[in-house]
């Protein structure tokens, strides 16, 4: 079959940013509510502001400013507490809006959407069109957006952040932009009256949307302030310390300099917004909450009931999880408060089970920790984490007794001991040691999370006697001779050899450079000195270091 002629379409993405997601996200509840209104974040001991409404942005408050200075610029702001995952669930919502502009979409938290129109835009009459549609649609939602839509995801993404900005200067006092307005206007007429160009009118803002013609990128980036490019607020400050605003102040710069004094990553983003560096869409993958919930016709705020609550839902979830062969690892308990807030506690399993009484311990020690507030009205429990279960297999007569055998072996009791300690001091920090792969005394045990190992099934016994005590090496005073001292100095005591037994030689391992084994090949010796106490020495041959005794451990 012949190939098609026809070149393929260019690649073409757009870029969604809600600047007000959260605050018109609340606002929907109430929409003839017309007060300043702002959704603020705690920030270690004060609380910033995150979201504004248009009021509140009118008012002159800013994201990010205190809520201390906002509530002395307007006294009549309203604020709400922000909920992360409430806001990412109404940009998921959004998302699947956005489908019926294209199969392509993705989410980049915390407010914005990508969306691959490639070879879709024509069908909504263009991408002028396309953009129109869009902001009428959320015009009837009562959300703010922006777009842009360009050849790759960074100029897209930029275009809708940041078109119709202007650039920041990191100066204070010797721009023009701070000197008083009379100066400017005179700076201005005497440049025109000697004989100079006339002084260019202000230039119009831009649309919140704009559109970056196929193959002009470059042109379209250029004007835009080097925020538009992605990059880390360090290396901003950096750039305008030394004089650079705008994305085309860097395209023409040499990247080895600036890749040596600001890192890769900027080199990075300049390739991906130009398109010489790959930056794929990906969706969302398809979701499946392994969760259920309950709403409460009256709000609830005891213990008690949030507890009776929990029998009701972790059944349903488990029977849920165990008709699909799968067993929770970690799981969740949110409780949505009635002003609209939500907490949450979690825990984690030592090993995945379906069992509801297995799993309602862990969480019911934790039930006091859920600040009621005003009320609960709606519980959800959700299994973040899941792993198969095998199920049991038919057996026959002969076996049964090993089936009992293995049931009675299982480890379901130390398995749940390690989840209840778990739960209080975090999984990682319970442990258990494995034989290590070493002759190396120091490595011949390995520490391993409990959560995530399963006991080791034999400790192999060395052919000499090990201290059950191991320590760094400590130098120790004694002759330098490979035979075992009668006398030793060691911890600032004077110690005298009753009897050694040895050497057990220890080389180490030449394909690694350890500094600790740079002293060479090692003699061992069982030490028992003065008052009963048995040491282990060994005497270092030396090899980059110089030679010497050391004590390594003790048996008592």
């Amino acid at each position: 079959m012949p190939e098609d002629p026809r070149p393929s379409a260019p690649r073409r993405i757009m870029s969604l940013w809600f600047p007000r997601l959260a605050a018109e996200h609340l606002l929907r509840a109430a929409p003839g509510d017309t007060r300043p209104f702002a959704v603020v974040r705690d920030h270690g001991n004060m609380q910033l502001l995150w979201s504004l409404s248009a009021a509140a942005s009118a008012a002159g408050l800013k994201p990010g400013q205190p809520l201390r200075d906002a509530r002395a610029m307007c006294p009549e702001l309203h604020t709400r507490l922000r909920n992360p995952q409430r806001e990412a669930a109404f940009l998921t919502v959004l998302r699947r809006w956005a489908g019926k502009y294209s199969p392509w979409i993705a989410e980049t938290a915390p407010e914005s959407l990508l969306i691959d129109i490639t070879g879709c835009a024509h069908l909504f009459g263009g991408e002028a069109e396309l953009m129109e549609a869009i902001a009428g649609d959320c015009a009837g939602f009562g959300l703010t957006v922006q777009a842009g839509i360009a050849d790759t995801v960074g100029a897209a993404w930029a275009l809708a952040h940041h078109a119709g900005g202007t650039a920041a200067h990191n100066r204070t006092g010797d721009a023009v932009d701070a000197e008083a307005r009379a100066t400017r206007s005179r700076a201005a007429r005497r440049h025109w009256v000697k004989g100079g160009p006339a002084p260019l009118a202000a230039a119009p803002a831009a649309p919140a949307g704009r559109i970056a013609p196929p193959g002009q990128t470059r042109s379209a980036l250029a004007p835009l302030p080097l925020a538009a490019l992605r990059l880390e607020p360090e290396v901003l400050a950096q750039l305008a310390r030394l004089g650079l605003r705008r994305v085309e102040d860097l395209l023409n710069q040499p990247r080895a300099p600036l890749a040596r004094r600001f890192g890769q990553a900027l080199v990075l983003r300049i390739d991906q917004a130009l398109g010489h560096v790959p930056e794929p869409v990906s969706p969302a993958p398809a979701e499946r909450a392994d969760a259920v919930r309950m709403t409460l016709p009256e709000p609830i705020g005891l213990e008690t009931d949030i507890a009776a609550a929990l029998d009701r839902l972790l059944p349903r979830l488990c029977a849920t999880l165990e008709g699909r062969g799968m067993g929770i690892r970690t799981i969740r308990l949110q409780a949505f408060r009635t002003d609209g807030t939500m907490q949450w506690i979690s825990a984690g399993l030592a090993r995945p089970t379906h069992d509801p009484g297995r799993i309602r311990p862990l969480l019911a020690m934790k039930l006091s920790e859920i600040d009621a507030g005003f009320g609960i009205d709606m519980l959800r429990v959700e299994a973040l984490q899941t792993e198969p279960v095998h199920r049991e297999q038919a057996r026959g007569h002969a076996e049964a007794g090993q089936a009992v055998s293995e049931r009675l072996a299982a480890q379901t009791a130390l398995d749940d001991l390690v989840t209840r300690i778990g739960a209080r001091v975090g999984m990682e920090a319970v442990t258990r040691l494995h034989p290590g792969a070493s002759h190396i005394p120091e490595k011949t045990a390995i520490v391993l999370a409990a959560a995530w190992s399963d006991p080791a099934p034999g400790w192999p016994a060395p052919a000499v006697p090990r201290p059950r005590l191991l320590w760094r090496p400590e130098p120790v005073s004694a002759p330098d001779a490979p035979r075992p001292p009668g006398l030793i100095r060691w911890r600032g005591r004077r110690l005298r050899v009753l009897s050694a037994t040895g050497p057990e030689r220890i080389a180490p391992e030449w394909w690694l450079d350890e500094p600790a084994w740079r002293t060479g090949v090692r003699d061992y010796w069982r030490v028992t000195v003065e008052g009963g106490e048995r040491l282990w020495l060994y005497y270092a041959h030396g090899a980059t270091m110089s030679a010497g005794w050391f004590c390594h451990g003790s048996f008592a």
